[in-house]
């Protein structure tokens, strides 16, 4: 039943975008431009977005998709040589990175300053943020009441000891969150809470989020952090034992209590080249990702949440309610990603 409803799902979202094929097939050489795209998003989390919009705007866009580091490193290397327009990739800490290695340039759109919050974007306009994800608390409530959950702080209290799993320092996710945590902590209590929650993991940092989310269920431990987004694609994948992982595990929203932050949310994103030929086009297409129908299908198809006003949230999440988001500018998480590296190492998160 779950296969054939996320079957119709994208098959909806795909109609949508509708008659992709037939379009782009009839375009060639008659196209009016053609946009070139380094992505770091998996081909199938973004190419039938990109389809649409080359179908709708006659334009030939060309994809490239690799590892986030690999295709930073190349656009450094490559330099005005690039023959790259845009550049996509997760997490404001990577945004960052590409915008201190000068391979973005700014630009100036009034539709993506109105689209997107300012805390969403580069405060320069050097990369833009296109869906949310919210770096939350999972729990197994065989072994963990909710009543028991309140913040992000809270997970460095004693009472977790051997009871937490975590991914390794070298995750950008999890730095973002002690960079986000030192905005609203400073140095000092940041550096405790890091030191309290390395003593307080049930085994030594591994795996990715999945594998956190998959050990919460198999009792390797009580409770992780994780992205809401791959909480969602394991409710509905098509392996029953991802499925019940979804069932098996809760999520929490952290720092919701009045005069709290919010929980932590980092974004999927984009800019545009330094090396760019084709600008219109690059602009062009960050608009049209931040319109109604892109964050429609950025929300139900990957599982993210919207960065527009008024987009529904992911159908395996709305169970888990509305929450408030920290709106820390997520150019400060880029800011301090040095010095939330520097207290992880400090601290023995390996």
């Amino acid at each position: 039943m779950v296969d054939k409803q996320k079957h119709n799902i994208v098959l909806s979202y795909l109609g949508t975008f509708g008659f992709i094929s037939a379009l782009l097939f009839s375009a060639g050489s008659q196209a009016k431009g053609e946009l070139n795209i380094y992505s770091a998003r998996q081909e199938s989390l973004i190419k039938p977005v990109l389809d649409t919009f080359s179908a709708e705007n006659d334009v030939v866009v060309n994809l490239i998709t690799g590892s986030a580091d690999a295709l930073l490193s190349r656009l450094k290397a490559e330099g005005d040589a690039s023959p790259a327009d845009v550049f996509i990739t997760v997490d404001a800490g990577r945004l960052h990175r590409a915008k201190a290695a000068g391979v973005l340039q700014s630009i100036n759109s009034d539709i993506l300053n109105t689209n997107i919050p300012s805390h969403l974007r580069d405060t320069d306009g050097y990369w833009f943020g296109l869906s949310q994800r919210a770096r939350v608390i999972f729990y197994n409530p065989e072994k963990v009441s909710a009543k028991d959950l309140s913040t992000y702080e809270d997970l460095a209290d004693p009472k977790w000891k051997g009871r937490i799993c975590v991914r390794s320092s070298a995750n950008v996710y999890n730095q973002s969150l002690v960079a986000s945590m030192l905005d609203a902590n400073g140095r000092e209590k940041t550096q405790a809470w890091i030191k309290g929650l390395v003593s307080n993991l049930a085994r030594p940092p591994f795996g990715g989020d999945v594998d956190l989310l998959k050990a919460v269920a198999a009792g390797v431990c009580d409770l992780t952090l994780a992205n809401t987004y791959y909480y969602g694609r394991l409710g509905q994948s098509d392996k029953a034992e991802e499925r019940d992982v979804y069932q098996q595990v809760k999520l929490f929203w952290p720092n919701q209590d009045e005069g709290e932050r919010g929980a932590h949310v980092n974004v999927s994103g984009a800019g545009v080249t330094a090396a760019a030929t084709n600008i219109d086009n690059a602009k062009l297409l960050l608009e049209f990702l931040s319109n109604h129908a892109s964050q429609e299908w950025y929300a139900h198809v990957n599982n993210e949440y919207p960065v527009v006003q008024g987009v529904g949230a992911p159908e395996m999440l709305v169970p888990f309610g509305a929450f408030r988001a920290d709106t820390i500018s997520l150019s400060q998480l880029g800011d301090n990603n040095r010095q939330a590296v520097e207290l992880m190492d400090i601290a023995g998160w390996k």
